[in-house]
């Protein structure tokens, strides 16, 4: 990593506020904290499917404003799971009004942030939530080689003979030696970056932050700091990697392995370290807190429009003014109002369906985790997320579109006879069956979803589920204009359903061959008159 100097680390990290990154995002890193925390006291979980239907991934790299990587992971974590209540929130908005008011304060915590920046910081998080290396069974002979090496040094000059026991215990501590290189080199990144943790969380306390700080936290300090000393090998071994060609190293490299003090230094801190477990996640998730209200403070600087959303325990209402979707460029904003139905949306492709229905279900997400939402008004129930919008083909496993489908939906089916409220989220039901059964399994499905608990946006290009479903689901469409040559989405959400179908007009207006139109228009006709339901009543 090339050196900054202060007033340079100053300029950047003032010029970034506000502002998204443009740095490359290693997911697999990122994710590592949020793979193996214990969830078990949140309100849901995000899964990877509900994460990869509504571009979870382009969403955080928006969102990420971090200044460490520390707070990076501490972040992603925090958007995939939905607290069970809103008590965060309080300490969270005070502090980031603070932080909004005093800049100086914010750039001195960034300033101490942005030592926790090496790749190698990601790791830290193996060491309270990994199983560390076990000692070998024969580890007890260690320390006997180690002291017979002494001793044969130091009985030398009187007794010559103990040269070939030193060379002999040499050659087995030189083995051990480079065979434990593997063993330490996995906690070279880790356990320096530690060291720096624990100092940057002690610069931390030293604010004005008594919102933030728990009881029992500067003594997860000062239990780490008893363990400082031995650590503090490993950031020398670390340095000397770095620094390859030193004279010294090569020395110090004979000392180590003649009295075999890696394996006996590292061992140790692991048996250390592995006692404090906890401490080490409450210094991780102190700094990473931080590091974290100060990202949603820079995201919200940068935007034209957020609001707090008001959040319900319970009820199967949504109100939402000028929301719009954030990783939109000029998005046009729409409104909708949720009262005990659910909301069926018609329209053609391009036309905005799928677009809107993610951004209900993103500004849900950040509204319950990160307290914000991209709206001017955001009113919603705690609701579990589900989602059925990117399905594909698992030929890995043989499995066809609609089998995938058809078991993602039951999924949901199962959560919706839970006592949760929960928000479904579905993109043209059953596309991958025919159109008798799409329409009749479809409007089965979306009655049963519709219970009091849940709350359902779908999408369909089929006009028929609309008259099915008009006493249970608010009906929505999303148009286009076509003109002799040209095709022009509005992109705004409009009350009722579809009315013009402009499929085989938009194949007319890109020249397809008469004799197409007219047989496609002719068949249409034909078609219409099978499917024709009845409306109620």
């Amino acid at each position: 990593m090339m050196f900054e100097s202060k007033r340079k680390i100053k300029e950047r990290l003032i010029e970034s506020f506000g502002k998204a990154k443009t740095d490359a995002f290693d997911f697999e890193s990122i994710e590592k904290y949020f793979r193996n925390k214990d969830q078990t006291d949140v309100f849901q979980v995000l899964s990877d499917k509900t994460c990869n239907d509504l571009d979870f991934n382009e969403l955080f790299t928006f969102i990420d404003r971090t200044t460490s990587k520390v707070g990076q992971q501490f972040l992603y974590n925090t958007l995939r799971s939905i607290p069970s209540d809103n008590d965060k929130f309080i300490v969270q908005e005070k502090f980031i009004e603070q932080i909004i008011k005093d800049s100086n304060l914010r750039l001195k915590l960034q300033i101490h942030l942005n030592n926790l920046t090496r790749d190698s910081t990601y790791f830290i998080t193996s060491l309270f939530q990994d199983e560390h290396i076990n000692k070998p069974k024969w580890f007890f002979v260690i320390p006997l080689l180690s002291l017979t090496s002494l001793l044969s040094i130091l009985l030398l000059p009187f007794t010559p003979q103990f040269l070939f026991v030193l060379l002999g215990v040499t050659i087995i501590n030189l083995a051990i030696h480079f065979w434990n290189k593997r063993n330490l080199n996995e906690y070279l990144g880790s356990i320096p970056q530690l060291l720096k943790l624990n100092m940057v969380a002690k610069e931390l306390l030293k604010f004005n932050l008594p919102a933030l700080i728990s009881s029992d936290l500067t003594e997860s300090i000062k239990i780490i700091d008893k363990v400082k000393n031995r650590m503090a090998f490993f950031k020398l071994e670390a340095k000397f990697q770095s620094d390859a060609g030193i004279a010294f190293w090569s020395m110090l490299e004979l000392v180590k392995a003649l009295f075999l003090l890696e394996p006996l230094l590292l061992f140790g801190v692991l048996k250390q370290l592995d006692t404090k477990r906890k401490e080490i996640e409450k210094v991780f998730s102190f700094v990473g807190y931080i590091d974290s209200l100060i990202s949603i403070a820079s995201l919200r600087q940068g935007l034209t429009q957020f609001c707090f959303p008001d959040i319900k325990d319970k009820g199967k209402n949504l109100e939402v003014t000028e929301m719009y979707h954030p990783l939109i460029v000029n998005c046009v904003p729409n409104t909708i109002q949720v009262v005990n139905k659910s909301i069926l949306l018609t329209g053609s492709n391009m036309s905005g369906k799928t677009s809107f229905i993610r951004t209900i279900g993103l500004n849900t997400i950040t509204g319950l985790t990160i307290n914000t939402c991209f709206a001017k008004r955001f009113s919603l129930s705690r609701l579990k997320i589900y989602s059925a919008i990117r399905i594909s083909d698992d030929l890995m496993n043989d499995k066809s579109y609609y089998f995938e489908e058809v078991q993602t939906i039951k999924q949901m089916i199962e959560k919706s006879q839970m006592p949760e409220s929960n928000l479904f989220l579905l993109d043209e039901i059953f596309k991958g069956t025919n159109t008798i059964e799409r329409i009749s399994a479809g409007k089965a499905v979306l009655s049963f979803l519709n219970n009091l608990n849940s709350v359902v946006f779908v999408s369909t290009h089929d006009i028929e589920l609309a008259d099915m479903l008009i006493d249970t689901y608010e009906l929505y469409h999303f148009s286009e204009q076509v003109d002799n040559k040209t095709v022009d989405f509005d992109f705004k959400l409009k009350r009722g359903k579809l009315k013009n179908r402009n499929a085989i007009r938009i194949l007319e207006i890109n020249d397809y061959p008469e004799e197409i139109i007219i047989e496609a228009i002719n068949i249409s006709k034909e078609l219409d008159k099978i499917f024709i339901v009845n409306k109620p009543g």
